[in-house]
């Protein structure tokens, strides 16, 4: 089966949890899902939900306990450099069906790895794999490169209203 490279951007809410309904989409059918994590390093509900299925979908995080608010440290931008690397050479393992870099657009635009960086590991996709990527600011470039793009369009959101991240629903 032929594989395409999916794209989901935007300020509105539900990126990630579009490309978990992905990878579990794709265990149900028996692929290996690799979810590469950038940008967070805490294990939110999500990823606690996704280590159940630890024998078709493998979960690496690659950043620290925090979410970057500021500007990154050096360290934030080791931690995205070595995780995309690691990505690079797994994307060419054969071991995964299904790769998915969950706010890998984030971290071009914080300048943690560079869009050049990214559209190599796109590259470097085999035919036969589905690559995700998610975040907000997708780079024009990534854009132009990938086979299906959706952006996710924020029109109205009770954060606005003071509601306060929600276990289970947002974290």
């Amino acid at each position: 089966m032929k594989g395409y490279i999916q794209v989901y951007t935007g300020n509105g809410k539900g990126k990630t949890t579009a490309a978990i309904g992905l990878a579990i989409r794709a265990a149900g059918a028996g692929m290996k899902v690799l979810f590469a994590q950038f940008v967070k390093g805490v294990e939110y509900s999500e990823i606690k939900s996704m280590r159940k299925f630890a024998d078709v979908i493998t979960v690496k995080q690659y950043g620290r306990e925090n979410f970057i608010i500021d500007k990154p440290g050096e360290e934030d931008i080791r931690c995205a450099v070595r995780g995309l690397e690691e990505v690079k050479r797994l994307i060419t393992s054969g071991k995964y069906d299904m790769v998915i870099l969950d706010e890998a657009n984030i971290a071009v635009h914080l300048s943690l790895f560079s869009a050049r960086d990214l559209i190599d590991v796109m590259d470097a996709k085999p035919d036969n794999m589905e690559l995700v990527i998610t975040g907000r600011c997708a780079d024009s470039k990534v854009i132009d490169r990938a086979d299906l793009v959706t952006e996710m369009v924020e029109v109205k959101h009770y954060y606005q209203n003071g509601v306060q991240s929600r276990p289970g629903i947002e974290k």
